[in-house]
């Protein structure tokens, strides 16, 4: 089947698209660098002939509050516009597990809405819901670092790799739409301080990881199970310390 992924040169899209290929599917990257850009419309018609899936990992360039709102509200309807025209039977988004929870966030408060235009779409879909990045545990200490410290909370939190959240996404999309929500997460449950804490000595980095009860994680407050997926979330097999150990 032919599938194009919005958002198909980045970290998860790329990992997508070669695994698709793998398994003998059309799969279409699809970017601003590749004449697609779903914020503006330009490209899309085009790109969707004869898509029979869409996968979208697409993410804003801008974290801020309006910003992001922007990009994903009208992306997002652009998207599903051109979807609706092209017969697309699929569309497959990925969000975050606890989007709905941390609604303090101006990122999560866009991505919920992202997730609200995709139910009321009328194309059936499925959301797949993951955990934090491996590799965005840099991103995390640098959002919550002072001068020298990082504050945390001491929430708990199952970090997954990359490779395994394209692997969900992808057996997602050539699988029946779920018109629901799909949750995947790594195999180990780490308090998300304690996982900085190791992520930073993995890698010399010198800051100081302090637990702090308050601290915000992109901007809003943690509760214990915030960060973790439900009983029935797919569990992913990467382990974090074996995904440090394949990067020294």
């Amino acid at each position: 089947m032919k599938v194009v992924v919005i958002g198909g040169t980045g970290l998860i899209g790329s990992k997508v698209v070669g695994k698709l290929g793998e398994h003998g599917h059309e799969a279409v990257a699809a970017a601003p660098n590749t004449g697609v850009n779903t914020l503006t419309g330009e490209g899309l018609a085009e790109v969707l002939k004869g898509a029979s899936v869409v996968i979208d990992v697409s993410n804003s360039p801008s974290f801020e509050d309006e910003a992001v709102m922007e990009f994903f509200r009208t992306s997002t309807a652009n998207l599903l516009k051109a979807e609706d025209e092209a017969g697309v039977t699929h569309h497959v988004a990925l969000s975050v597990v606890g989007t709905e929870r941390l609604q303090g966030s101006g990122y999560f408060r866009a991505k919920q809405v992202q997730e609200e235009l995709i139910k009321t779409s009328g194309i059936p879909y499925s959301i797949v819901h993951a955990t934090q990045f491996f590799e965005f545990v840099k991103a995390i200490a640098a959002a919550a670092t002072e001068g020298d410290t990082v504050r945390l909370a001491a929430v708990k939190i199952r970090p997954i790799g990359s490779d395994d959240v394209a692997a969900t996404v992808g057996r997602t999309a050539v699988g029946a739409p779920v018109n629901g929500v799909v949750e995947v997460a790594g195999p180990d449950e780490f308090q998300l301080d304690q996982l900085v804490r190791e992520g930073l000595a993995a890698e010399n980095d010198p800051r100081t990881v302090v637990t702090d009860v308050h601290a915000p994680y992109f901007g809003t407050e943690l509760k214990e199970t915030t960060l973790l997926p439900g009983p029935d979330a797919h569990i992913a097999g990467t382990r974090f310390v074996d995904w440090l150990a394949l990067r020294r």
